[in-house]
């Protein structure tokens, strides 16, 4: 079994970008909303902006109480939009109910979205064309797997969830690298069957799901989700110790798919289109 090491590989995705920021007529300038006082969300901006300083891309974090009306938000969008010197933009997911995600979303100019959720970002990607940003989970994941030379074509890609951040444009992207994808969720039935078949598993469901010998021998196991255990340890949607002893590649939890987002939406964010 081969640990895919998302902290290291990180760390040569961001030398990377610095040195193409060094060489930048114009500095990125990445602009973080941040709605609220969630503790994870306020530690997730945190770290996005400690790499990104760290690197050299300027950054200013916003911050609104969760109790904001939509419209102040999306106002400060529009500022953020048309100030020439801002160069990207992201707002901080969850947002509180009373807000329409989908109309910040759509808000946003696509040139400025680093995080790759603007529908003219999303509708590129599924027709095969460039967009201006990825989705930073699976980008990071296609850089993880590209590191260790794992090539999806022509693999059956198993795809768990189905969420707009990674489950579909992770399932899309994988297309695009010309894998046969399938998609799992909630409803479908025999899981552990489909999960056999899979020569690249993928995983963000935020739960326990994948417990036992349930996968294919030399497969690719990639774990997306984090959360603590009734124990307070941070764990994924794998077990670990047991899917290990049969797979080919696994990502750990911590250390294997966080980093790489963190280090995808910094490659974004060094992209300058203004």
């Amino acid at each position: 079994m081969i640990l895919l090491d998302g902290k290291k590989v990180s760390e040569r995705v961001l030398d990377d970008v610095k040195e193409r920021v060094e060489h930048l007529d114009k500095k990125p300038f990445l602009n973080v909303i941040l709605v609220g006082n969630n503790p994870a969300s306020i530690i997730y901006v945190n770290n996005k902006r400690k790499a990104a300083e760290k690197i050299g891309i300027r950054t200013n974090i916003i911050e609104f109480p969760c109790d904001v009306d939509e419209k102040t938000l999306l106002d400060t969008i529009d500022e953020l939009n048309k100030d020439n010197s801002v160069t990207g933009i992201m707002v901080q997911l969850p947002l509180p109910e009373h807000i329409n995600k989908n109309n910040v979303i759509k808000s946003i100019l696509p040139q400025k979205d680093v995080d790759g959720f603007h529908p003219e970002n999303v509708g590129k990607m599924v027709l095969g064309l460039e967009p201006y940003f990825y989705p930073a989970t699976p980008q990071g994941i296609l850089m993880l797997l590209d590191e260790y030379k794992i090539n999806p074509e022509g693999k059956h890609a198993v795809v768990i969830g189905r969420s707009n951040i990674v489950g579909k444009p992770m399932s899309q992207m994988l297309l695009n690298r010309n894998a046969t994808v399938t998609v799992c969720h909630s409803y479908t039935p025999n899981l552990d069957e489909i999960i056999k078949t899979a020569d690249i598993l993928i995983s963000a469901v935020g739960k326990k799901i994948v417990r036992c010998k349930m996968v294919k021998k030399n497969s690719v196991v990639i774990d997306v989700g984090i959360f603590r255990d009734a124990n307070g340890k941070l764990t994924g949607d794998v077990d670990f110790d047991i899917v290990s002893s049969s797979c080919g590649f696994i990502s750990p939890v911590p250390g294997g798919v966080g980093p790489m987002t963190i280090a995808s939406l910094m490659y974004n964010a060094s992209k300058v289109y203004c």
